[in-house]
């Protein structure tokens, strides 16, 4: 599966471009799944500055979607048409702490957050150790976990339009509900800060332990995954519901349901993005005859079917 080669052109629009474009650049190393077809264009901006000239110049019929470290997405087998926007840590990855607040690029890992926060005594951030994902998807989606949500702590974001225009966005702009914001879906975020409370280093680093340990007994870690699966239906677990369906340890293809907790699917080896989607689906289908409740999507997919 390959996509027209628009490099060239692009190149030729912007002859400023100091970031990196890839042609046909598989996706499937980029996700925690390891599956997908390729991006018809794969870009690494250089900096803030370099991915608002690059979406300035871009035609705006071009489709764009940004991805981080590809924990909470499946791409399908066809591959992303358009451009794919991958912000590297190396320009977008640092974190800071100073009094309170936490300063942090949209690639930093969640988890870095909390590790800032706890070298400086700041309070209310753990429940970021325990997401594998970056900044920018956690203020996309409001992640959280073991009780803590991004609007929580979100002080302001700071965003690229698809224009090229920067935005800064306060908590209340953000717009959040459950693993969602309301803030235009091309807008890319590029920075976030964070505010906690000086608490106790050893509350602090107690706190992240029960983190840790709950993903590594409750969670298939090891596998090659992408988190929760379905969003918590109001007053009921996931979980329970796809394991009441008696959906545990089913397969489609190269696709299962994990044996270790029913909200998480794996891929077991050579399992397609088709075989997981379809999977996920199988799995709604059940819940559904089963109990009457839909379950919805929490993880990401993107791309053609075939």
């Amino acid at each position: 599966m390959t996509f027209p080669d628009i490099t060239p052109d692009l190149k030729a629009a912007m002859p400023e471009l100091r970031g990196r474009l890839l042609a046909n650049q598989s996706l499937a190393e980029l996700t925690w799944f390891r599956v997908g077809g390729p991006a018809q264009v794969l870009f690494t901006p250089a900096d803030e500055d370099d991915l608002a000239y690059f979406l300035k110049r871009l035609p705006q019929e071009l489709p764009v979607y940004v991805v981080g470290v590809g924990s909470n997405l499946i791409v399908r087998d066809g591959g992303m048409p358009g451009v794919v926007i991958r912000l590297a840590p190396r320009a977008f990855g640092e974190t800071s702490a100073a009094g309170d607040v936490v300063t942090a690029g949209a690639a930093a890992l969640d988890k870095r957050v909390a590790e800032t926060a706890a070298a400086a005594n700041i309070g209310g951030m753990e429940f970021f150790f325990g997401i594998p994902g970056t900044v920018g998807g956690a203020l996309r989606m409001n992640a959280g976990a073991n009780g803590g949500e991004t609007k929580d702590v979100l002080v302001e974001a700071t965003g690229i339009g698809r224009d090229g225009t920067r935005h800064t966005f306060s908590n209340a702009d953000m717009k959040f509900v459950y693993r969602n914001s309301g803030v235009d879906p091309s807008v890319i975020f590029t920075s976030a800060r964070f505010r906690g409370r000086i608490t106790d280093a050893d509350a602090i680093r107690a706190r992240m332990n029960e983190v840790q340990t709950h993903r590594e007994t409750a969670q298939p870690i090891r596998e090659k995954t992408g988190g929760s699966t379905f969003k918590n239906p109001p007053g009921n677990s996931a979980w329970k519901l796809i394991d009441a369906a008696g959906c545990r340890g089913l397969k489609v293809g190269g696709a299962q349901v994990s044996e270790m907790h029913c909200n998480f699917l794996i891929n077991t080896g050579n399992a397609t993005g088709h075989d997981i989607e379809s999977l996920g689906e199988t799995v709604r289908e059940r819940v559904k005859q089963d109990s009457g409740i839909e379950l919805h999507w929490e993880i990401k997919r993107i791309g053609n079917s075939s």
